[in-house]
C-alpha cells in the first residue's frame, strides 16, 4: 500500500498519514500483523481506549489517526506532569486487568500489552488512547506491571530523552499507584527485555541496574 506523509519512526516500525483519517503502521522487517490487529479489535470492543483497525494484512496495519501527542511528547514539552502521568499509566493498567479473558485463554490469564509507557500512550481529544500493540498477548497482568516498570526504571538508569531523574520520579509515582505486584515477575521481565532486539548493547547491559530500581521503589511503597 502506498504510503503518505511519514509521522514518526520508531524502533520496529513506521507510521505514515493517510489521506483520510487514518494511519499506516508498517513493520520495516516484516511480520504478521493478524494477531495484533485481533487483541486491538478485542480489547476495544471491550472499552479499552485503542484505535479502530480498519485493514490488517502483512506487516501493514490500518487505523485511525489519533490527534495529540504522546505521554512522552507532554513531558518533554512540560504539558504534563509526574503525577497526572502516573496516574494514566496506573488506571490503563487498571482498565486492562480487569477486562475478561479472551475466548480460549486461560481463565487467569488477562490480554497484556508489554511495551505500556509514555511514549505508546496518547493524548487525544477524548483521553489517553493506547498504542503500539505489537508484543500483546495473552498472560499474567502482574507481568505487564513488572515489564512497564522496567521500562521506565530503563529511562531513569540510562538517563534517555534527558529523563534521568524525572523518570525515576516517574517510576516511583506509577509504583504508588499500580495495581498488582511489580516484582514477582520482574525477572522474567529482565529476561524478555535482554533478548529484545531494539535495546542497545549498553541497554542491555544496564538491565540489572534498572531491575534494582524498581525493587528499590516498590519497597519504598509498601508497608
Amino acid at each position: 500500500m502506498a504510503e503518505g506523509v511519514l509521522l514518526g519512526t520508531g524502533r520496529e516500525a513506521d507510521v505514515f498519514a493517510l489521506d483520510d483519517g487514518r494511519v499506516l503502521r508498517r513493520y520495516r522487517h516484516g511480520g504478521d500483523v493478524t494477531r495484533e490487529a485481533s487483541i486491538m479489535r478485542y480489547v476495544g470492543e471491550c472499552g479499552l481506549p485503542v484505535p479502530r483497525v480498519d485493514r490488517a494484512e502483512g506487516a501493514e496495519l490500518v487505523m485511525e489517526r489519533i490527534e495529540g501527542p504522546t505521554m512522552l511528547g507532554a513531558f518533554l514539552a512540560g504539558q504534563l506532569d509526574v503525577p497526572a502521568g502516573a496516574a494514566i499509566l496506573a488506571d490503563l493498567h487498571g482498565r486492562l486487568r480487569g477486562l475478561p479473558p479472551r475466548p480460549g485463554a486461560r481463565p487467569e490469564s488477562r490480554v497484556v500489552h508489554l511495551d505500556l509507557h509514555p511514549d505508546n500512550v496518547m493524548l487525544g481529544p477524548a483521553g489517553p488512547v493506547l498504542i503500539d500493540w505489537r508484543n500483546a498477548r495473552d498472560d499474567e497482568p502482574d507481568l505487564d506491571v513488572a515489564v512497564s516498570a522496567l521500562i521506565m526504571a530503563e529511562v531513569a538508569v540510562n538517563n534517555l530523552f534527558g529523563l534521568g531523574e524525572l523518570g525515576a520520579r516517574f517510576l516511583a509515582a506509577f509504583l504508588a499507584r499500580v495495581p498488582g505486584d511489580p516484582v514477582r515477575l520482574l525477572d522474567t521481565a529482565v529476561a524478555m527485555r535482554r533478548v529484545n532486539p531494539t535495546l542497545s548493547t549498553d541497554e542491555v547491559g544496564r538491565l540489572d541496574e534498572a531491575a534494582s530500581l524498581v525493587r528499590h521503589h516498590w519497597r519504598s511503597t509498601t508497608p
